[in-house]
């Protein structure tokens, strides 16, 4: 074996450093920006047609590259299998909650309150993933139970503000959103793996699409057409950054950097949609809201560092 190619400080170096900082940013930068993009294409897309049309379409494309690459492999390489019937069923299980549930009702909660707040909801994912392992023998460890009772009490803190307080169907919808994100984040990891690589990921992706474009035939949702150019360049941009891009960064980061360094975009994201909201989209976010959201990082800061104590 290399040892020089296993010394921590090769991992460091300007040629493997570069790669991991530009995924960084795209999974910082792009996811951290998709609760903006998901508000302003809600103008012409409503909120399960605007999701399963985008994810549709992303796993189409992202399957297509997979059937490309396996051509041109001769088929002889596993990075580039298909899924089997069993791993196609797995999809339509974890699709239909991390995508069909989840990202659907958080569209759904887009219609009424800003996109920081949506995300600051989101990053209590991780305290979630946590209870959820319980069902299955993962016990937290005194410092994740810490960050778990503090996300708690950031949650509580940001839905007695003024914007939850004004909508509680959304707030009911986010918490709808988050427990079946990460109970399909759960399941994916124990009962129910997807393909390895890229058709994995395809694979939900085309499922939890159909199974959003259900739920939007069945309430009778209606897109605008002609869509606004906003709302058109908005779904456009999730479907080829916040689907594509920085889906493949984040397989970029899991292979390369630290389970910590991968997953920190939970608390960056937040902050990034809090920023553009506000700056970008003018959304009113009260001085307790900003508390609130602050303690929520600061808990899923905890956790993620509990997490990697642990691992080392």
């Amino acid at each position: 074996m290399n040892t020089w190619s296993c010394h921590p400080a090769r991992w460091f170096t300007p040629t493997r450093s570069a790669p991991v900082v530009l995924a960084l940013l795209a999974c910082y930068l792009v996811w951290g920006s998709t609760y903006l993009a998901i508000r302003v294409a809600l103008v012409s897309f409503p909120p399960f047609f605007q999701m399963g049309s985008r994810f549709l379409v992303a796993g189409l494309l992202l399957m297509g590259w997979v059937l490309g690459r396996r051509v041109l492999s001769s088929g002889d390489r596993p990075a580039f299998a298909l899924p089997t019937a069993r791993q196609w069923a797995h999809a339509g299980v974890i699709g239909s909650l991390m995508l069909g549930a989840g990202m659907g009702l958080t569209a759904q909660a887009s219609v009424a309150i800003g996109s920081g707040l949506i995300a600051a909801c989101i990053a209590v994912v991780p305290m979630m993933i946590g209870g959820w392992g319980l069902l299955w023998g993962r016990r937290p460890s005194v410092s994740e139970c810490l960050g778990m009772v503090l996300g708690l009490g950031g949650v509580l803190l940001l839905v007695r503000g003024a914007s939850f307080a004004a909508s509680p169907l959304s707030m009911l919808c986010m918490v709808g959103a988050t427990a079946a994100w990460s109970l399909g984040s759960v399941l994916s990891t124990t009962r129910y793996p997807l393909a390895p690589g890229a058709a994995g990921f395809a694979s939900e992706m085309l499922c939890g699409g159909v199974v959003l474009l259900a739920v939007s035939w069945a309430l009778g949702e209606r897109p605008s057409w002609p869509p606004q150019p906003a709302a058109a360049a908005a779904w456009l941009y999730l479907v080829v950054l916040g689907s594509l891009v920085a889906f493949s960064a984040y397989l970029y980061l899991l292979r390369h950097a630290s389970p910590a360094l991968a997953s920190s975009y939970a608390f960056v994201n937040p902050l990034i949609a809090l920023l553009l909201g506000s700056v970008m989209a003018g959304e009113a976010v009260s001085p307790r809201e900003w508390m609130a959201c602050g303690v929520i990082m600061t808990a899923v800061l905890v956790i993620l560092l509990a997490r990697q104590s642990r691992r080392a």
